[in-house]
């Protein structure tokens, strides 16, 4: 999957493991995935996979090879996610995550994580200089995606 996983607790990584592995098999998630899901994610769990169900998640990368993930939030704010590193821009993730250390990722992040597994996301090509302008830019307006 991807090199982010490093980053997780060994539950989290092997539960996406396994979401890969059936989702690979069975195109589709099991119950007992769905709960596990829940388990360890918590609340985050069922609004990452309505983002999923939403495609709301698209792997923007440039030539050089830099790449990042937007999601598009249930209100349509766009949020810039940083598997890598696990970052995204949203109040969630400022607050929840690394203020209160209450959860250990956003919904936002789990959907980038669920669709990397699933292999369900959008992707889109830019320019090296479009892709360090969302990197520095602010949230955007709903809407006003990369798309």
């Amino acid at each position: 999957m991807s090199s982010a996983l490093g980053t997780l607790p060994v539950v989290a990584e092997e539960l996406l493991k396994k979401v890969k592995q059936v989702y690979q098999e069975l195109s589709q998630l099991t119950d007992e995935l769905l709960l596990a899901l829940k388990f360890v994610f918590g609340p985050a769990a069922l609004h990452a996979l309505e983002l999923v169900d939403q495609l709301s998640v698209t792997l923007v990368h440039s030539p050089s090879g830099r790449s990042l993930y937007q999601v598009e939030g249930s209100s349509g704010q766009v949020y810039n996610c940083l598997s890598s590193c696990l970052y995204c821009s949203c109040p969630a993730f400022m607050y929840s995550v690394l203020r209160r250390n209450d959860n250990i990722l956003c919904k936002h992040i789990l959907a980038v994580y669920l669709c990397q597994a699933m292999g369900v996301y959008h992707q889109l090509t830019v320019s090296d200089k479009q892709l360090t302008s969302l990197l520095l830019a602010k949230d955007k307006e709903p809407g006003a995606t990369a798309h």
